[in-house]
């Protein structure tokens, strides 16, 4: 994902070219550019006039929903007192004309927000290039991540990818030792490895992908896979990609065991937990600190998984990594 720190009018036109470049790389046409424009300048302008310092993120979505560009609008400003009011066209606490959110909200195909006062405003839209009716309503989708290099880096270390099945998921983060091209080098080959033997069990897949990393410099990853029925998490780890179920209240944290995948694992086993098809599974690389949780963010666990991500990565980044948080949701979509 490109990411654009708004705390000035001047980054706003920034945040308007990394959209459209996006949408351009996807084929949009003029039209559906132009819609992606005019998101992403109200959202990185409505930072500006309420949320300093905030930030845009801009990438690209795929799923059963379909395919397009994801904008995150994320800032830790006052907050919201009433986000349906925020919607309303008309409605405005700076002397614009008010329409900003709302306006979003119609070109989007998928849009949500979530704020608390002091706590800042999380907005999420999602575009595609045919859009002709009003945005999605319903089932949520499975997945949504956030995935972001480090300040300064092209390439992204961490690398993550989605398996959906009739009766569950496969998922997998890889975080290449250290950062830039050759961390990436090390991260997508584990994806490309979690590709071939997306449909085995987590530790038949992590070992496949330790075995493939020998020729990278290696690095932390994850692997977990949901059985629907059974209504449990089967979770893999060797280093420090760290996954927490979030099942009602409750958050249960993973077991990942020490080494480098590729160079250094003393063994490889897998763990089972519980999971209710409302839960949400949550796999974030070393990027977010340690402590991250949705304990503290009442009702976040019922939003859209690709905001769920936008507000752990906010509010949980470290500042010297590339950074990803993936949300996975238990029931289907």
């Amino acid at each position: 994902m490109d990411r654009v720190v708004v705390t000035e009018a001047s980054q706003v036109a920034e945040a308007r070219r990394r959209g459209i470049a996006r949408a351009q790389a996807m084929g949009f046409d003029e039209t559906a550019a132009g819609r992606v424009a005019i998101v992403v300048t109200e959202l990185a302008t409505n930072i500006v006039k309420y949320g300093v310092p905030g930030e845009i993120l801009v990438g690209t979505y795929e799923d059963a929903t379909g395919t397009g560009v994801e904008v995150l609008a994320l800032d830790r400003g006052e907050g919201l007192p009433d986000t349906a009011t925020a919607l309303r066209d008309g409605h405005s606490t700076g002397g614009s004309a008010g329409e900003g959110l709302g306006a979003v909200r119609r070109l989007s195909d998928a849009f949500d927000i979530v704020s608390r006062p002091g706590s800042g405003t999380a907005v999420l839209a999602r575009l595609s290039e045919g859009r002709t009716s009003a945005p999605t309503s319903g089932a949520l989708p499975v997945h949504g991540a956030v995935s972001v290099p480090l300040k300064g880096e092209i390439a992204n270390g961490d690398a993550y990818a989605v398996r959906e099945r009739d009766d569950g998921w496969t998922v997998i983060v890889a975080d290449g030792l250290g950062h830039g091209p050759e961390a990436a080098k090390a991260s997508e080959e584990a994806v490309r490895v979690f590709r071939r033997h997306q449909d085995r069990e987590p530790s038949f897949i992590l070992s496949a992908v330790h075995a493939g990393l020998r020729h990278t410099r290696g690095g932390a990853v994850s692997v977990a896979r949901y059985d629907r029925e059974a209504e449990v998490v089967s979770f893999a780890g060797i280093g420090n990609v760290l996954g927490a179920v979030v099942s009602g209240a409750a958050t249960k944290r993973t077991v990942s065991l020490a080494g480098t995948a590729g160079h250094a694992a003393r063994r490889i086993q897998e763990f089972e937990y519980p999971m209710r098809p409302d839960g949400l599974f949550l796999l974030c690389s070393d990027g977010l600190a340690t402590g991250f949780s949705l304990d503290g963010y009442p009702g976040l666990a019922a939003a859209h998984p690709s905001l769920v991500a936008g507000v752990l990565f906010r509010d949980f980044a470290r500042a010297r990594d590339d950074a990803t948080a993936l949300v996975v949701r238990g029931g289907a979509p």
